[in-house]
């Protein structure tokens, strides 16, 4: 968290400029020079971190998962500026290798009953050194803590504070998480679904992957596959469903880990695939119950929420953000404005979810000392006619998109609004709620009480 007010206030309105201008562009966001150099001395100060920058949401993330069955869903992404690499600084290989880039590793929560994205729980940005300069040992001579690998246990180790506070805690990750130490260090209190990626072997020298042969058809299910892009709609597929208990052993080489860990594996293999389209066909390795087919559907539809953070990043990149766009190109900048972003379109994901309506409180979004105010812009913006009223519960997250929504300049007679209108709306909200307690704390000077 930032310590000085006045380079906490500078990163509120950059964020909120991000939003409105749904770019990372620092001419864009600052509104013309002077607000570009502004927003690049907020980067350049030492007494900001990636850290501090995301510290705010996470305190919010971590006070909306009290008591409340959660999701985390932990992922990698990476930022790669091939093409774009003139002047950059302090980056290593991307993916490729070769193209200057860096990766970030986010954990986003989601709440299990609702499926409302709750926030960002914890955020890992760093930069590959050069293999060529750097020599180290073979990969499996290695302790888990020193390769990148490691991230994914370390951020499940992390979330075991969520799980003290949560009614329940499931950690969600693709194959990447699929290391034998994630199961085996596994931290109490938190269960996990990982996607399998590798062939393991069992303790009855049977391939994992050739253990659902073994398996009682358990169901066939609709599956909601969820979009690959935009104009993609996602789609529906028709799947089989096999459940079992399986037992891997610890892979040769590693030396930290139990002799053996006890799994359930759930195989989800669709049925008929439309032409063109790749089958859905997940081995998913868990921790949860799989005693009936109800705990097998349950396990895959909480699969099935990963998407949400896939949604994040193409957010942050080329389908939103663009962060491969920005001018900016030193690293440690480059990381601070990755964490603006990554808080940003979390914050218009939370939004644009509840738009049609959400259990979840308007305190996920904003402070709870705000909500009179946004009470007050609401009534200003509501018609004469019931359609034009906010009908949502005051205090609800779907009354706050509401809000801003009409400030995005929604009208309830041509659809939802789209992700634009609530950034837009998001923005000049912020604005009002800063006029709010500017007028208030005038007030209190004018009648002598504490300002």
């Amino acid at each position: 968290m930032v310590s000085d007010i006045r380079l906490q206030r500078r990163g509120e309105r950059l964020l909120d400029a991000i939003v409105d201008t749904n770019s990372l562009v620092l001419r864009t966001i600052g509104g013309g020079r002077a607000g570009e150099i502004a927003a690049g001395r907020y980067l350049d100060s030492d007494d900001v971190s990636f850290e501090s920058i995301v510290a705010d949401a996470v305190a919010r993330t971590r006070a909306a998962a009290r008591n409340r069955p959660v999701l985390a869903i932990q992922d990698t992404t990476e930022i790669n500026f091939s093409g774009r690499a003139a002047k950059r600084r302090g980056l290593g290989p991307a993916g490729d290798g070769i193209s200057p880039g860096f990766f970030c590793h986010p954990t986003l929560l989601v709440d299990i009953e609702h499926e409302a994205v709750l926030g960002l729980e914890r955020v890992d940005i760093w930069t590959r050194p050069d293999a060529a300069a750097t020599a180290k040992p073979h990969r499996h001579k290695r302790a888990i803590a020193d390769k990148e690998s490691g991230r994914w246990l370390a951020a499940t180790r992390a979330a075991a504070t969520i799980a003290a506070v949560a009614s329940r805690l499931v950690m969600v990750a693709d194959r990447e998480g699929d290391i034998y130490q994630h199961f085996a260090a596994r931290p109490e209190g938190v269960d996990l679904i990982v996607r399998a990626r590798h062939d393991r072997v069992t303790v009855t020298r049977t391939p994992l992957f050739a253990a659902p042969e073994t398996f009682a058809l358990t169901d066939v299910v609709e599956i909601s596959v969820p979009p690959r892009g935009p104009g993609d709609k996602g789609r529906i597929a028709f799947a089989s469903v096999k459940a079992g208990p399986v037992e891997i052993m610890r892979p040769q080489g590693i030396v930290d880990g139990a002799g053996t860990v006890s799994l359930g594996l759930v195989e989800i293999r669709e049925l008929e695939p439309p032409a063109g389209a790749k089958p859905v066909h997940w081995r998913l390795l868990t921790t949860l119950p799989i005693a009936t087919g109800r705990d097998i559907a349950e396990i895959a539809r909480l699969y099935r929420l990963r998407w949400r953070i896939e949604q994040l990043f193409r957010s942050l990149k080329s389908d939103g953000l663009d962060i491969e766009a920005t001018q900016v190109t030193a690293a440690a900048r480059l990381f601070k404005l990755a964490a603006l972003g990554l808080v940003a379109a979390t914050r218009t994901m939370q939004l644009v979810d509840a738009r049609d309506g959400s259990p979840r409180p308007a305190t996920d979004v904003v402070a709870a000392d705000e909500i009179p105010a946004v009470g007050a812009i609401s009534k200003t913006l509501e018609g004469a006619t019931p359609r034009q009223k906010n009908h949502h519960p005051e205090g609800s997250l779907a009354w706050l998109a509401w809000v801003a929504a009409r400030l995005g300049g929604w009208t309830c007679y041509y659809g939802p609004p789209g992700p634009k209108t609530m950034a837009a709306g998001l923005r000049r909200l912020s604005e009002r709620l800063a006029g709010f307690k500017l007028a208030q704390t005038i007030h209190r000077s004018a009648v002598g009480g504490d300002v």
